[in-house]
């Protein structure tokens, strides 16, 4: 019977092979389904939104220029490595997982670019809009985000949000070329989930009658050049003759064996008695004697996964140098480690501060600023005097903050550990956080001591019939 089922699974792998040669060149489009000119109704739909949305970003970075124009053409063609995928995904079956892998490398690599792009530009005037595509470009990783592809790509769009709205903020009255920059970069990610959605709801769909995909991302094997299709593979080799040392259906055999079976408390007597002299818990000095020990086989262990890279060829992370100087009317204070006398003085109304990557130091911002960012710091103090516009902590830990004059506003977003100390003159100080978490705000006593008060970090939210109401709720515990 086995044979049988093998032989039938062997004749309708050639009918396929057979009706692929059939079929021609461009025939493997078919295999996505509802295809049309030879090309998938799920490629069709993204071609849809490359030349919507998509063609819409790219022409307004075009006319924005600069850095914003060179980091659009790098998205650009992050998506169109994913397209290439789709298209190998409609010809071909699912390949194994660690083939996979090699098939994601181009995308993974594209993403990468991007993001490179914006760290080697921190110093660019359009820092803000590199920030809010480096931040959601990892959403083109949807196509390995199975069962739920769609909320994943959600994240990301979310995750564009704050320096997106930073855009929003600062070109509203000046110029309605950067707003209509981000609304058309955001709707990239709003079609690209409903995409998801129709098409590939529970992850990247495959070609279920197609060749299997190689590392290449091209079907296997390619069809011979000239000729008629391959000739079907013969019948399977027939199965070896039962071995005659086996005895399994030896009469005499299975007599013996159960007249050892039937001897009773007798079957013990053959056993040979064990002194403690012979034990090796008894007598140690059998552990001394010569010969080696023999061990049992090792036990299974599943392999391991191979990953296009592995730790030991990971480039070591380079150490960038220290940084605190003005450029333009914005001070860098960048990839500090354990400075504690860093200082800002000489100051303007319009002037900025951007503190980046400063580990266990302390900051002193003297005179009156325009605005100060702590951006993927950890244990660093801040003290300063007066901040006319907003004082902001971005993916930092550990991290505490001292006002000496006013401060009309404080964000905190994507923080663990933030302690803000506030003055009598910055009582009115108003502060908001988001995705933060063990924030304290001290505030001043007339005996020169504070009284420390936590942020909420836990809500309760209720219909009323006709809106959400969200009110604090207390931990219990």
């Amino acid at each position: 019977m086995t044979d049988l089922q093998t032989l039938v699974e062997r004749l309708e792998k050639a009918v396929g092979r057979l009706e692929m040669a059939s079929h021609g060149p461009g025939a493997h489009g078919g295999y996505g389904g509802g295809s049309q000119n030879g090309v998938a109704e799920y490629v069709q739909a993204f071609d849809s939104l490359l030349a919507g949305p998509v063609a819409e970003y790219i022409k307004i970075s075009k006319e924005i220029g600069g850095d914003v124009q060179k980091h659009a053409e790098m998205v650009h063609s992050g998506l169109m490595t994913e397209r290439a995928l789709l298209v190998t995904a409609s010809q071909c079956q699912q390949p194994a997982a660690n083939n996979f892998s090699s098939l994601l490398k181009p995308i993974s690599d594209q993403i990468q670019v991007v993001q490179s792009f914006r760290e080697k530009n921190r110093g660019s005037k359009l820092f803000n809009h590199l920030s809010a595509v480096s931040e959601s470009i990892p959403a083109l990783g949807w196509v390995a985000m199975a069962p739920k592809p769609g909320p994943y790509v959600k994240e990301m769009t979310d995750a564009a949000m704050f320096f997106s709205n930073r855009v929003l903020k600062e070109y509203k009255d000046v110029d309605k070329k950067h707003v209509d920059w981000v609304k058309a970069y955001l709707s990239i990610w709003t079609e690209l989930q409903a995409y998801i959605k129709e098409h590939h709801t529970t992850g990247l769909t495959w070609s279920k009658t197609g060749p299997i995909a190689t590392d290449g991302g091209s079907p296997a094997p390619p069809p011979p050049p000239c000729g008629g299709p391959p000739l079907p593979p013969g019948p399977p080799p027939p199965p070896p003759p039962p071995s005659a040392n086996s005895g399994g259906d030896d009469p005499a055999s299975r007599s013996a064996l159960f007249a050892q079976i039937n001897q009773g408390e007798a079957i013990t007597s053959g056993l040979k008695h064990v002194s403690d002299e012979m034990k090796t818990h008894k007598n140690p000095a059998l552990k001394n004697q010569g010969g080696p020990v023999r061990t049992g086989p090792k036990p299974f262990t599943a392999p391991k996964p191979s990953s296009a890279i592995s730790p030991s060829q990971k480039q070591p992370l380079r150490k960038e140098p220290p940084v605190l100087e003005l450029e333009g009317k914005k001070w860098r204070v960048e990839n500090h480690e354990g400075a504690s006398n860093l200082v800002i003085s000489d100051t303007e109304l319009k002037q900025v501060a951007y503190v980046y990557k400063c580990v266990n130091s302390t900051l002193r911002v003297k005179g009156k600023i325009n605005s100060i960012t702590l951006d993927n710091c950890k244990k660093l103090g801040l003290v300063f005097d007066d901040v006319v516009g907003i004082v902001e902590i971005i993916n930092s830990r550990d991290i505490q903050v001292q006002v000496l004059g006013k401060v009309p506003t404080i964000s905190i977003n994507k923080t663990d550990g933030c302690h803000v100390y506030l003055s009598k003159n910055s009582l009115a100080c108003e502060i908001v956080s988001a995705k933060s978490s063990e924030m304290n705000v001290l505030i001043p006593t007339d005996s020169g001591d504070f009284n420390e008060f936590p942020i909420p970090e836990q809500f309760k939210t209720l219909w009323n019939g006709q809106k959400l109401v969200t009110t604090v709720t207390e931990i219990a515990g």
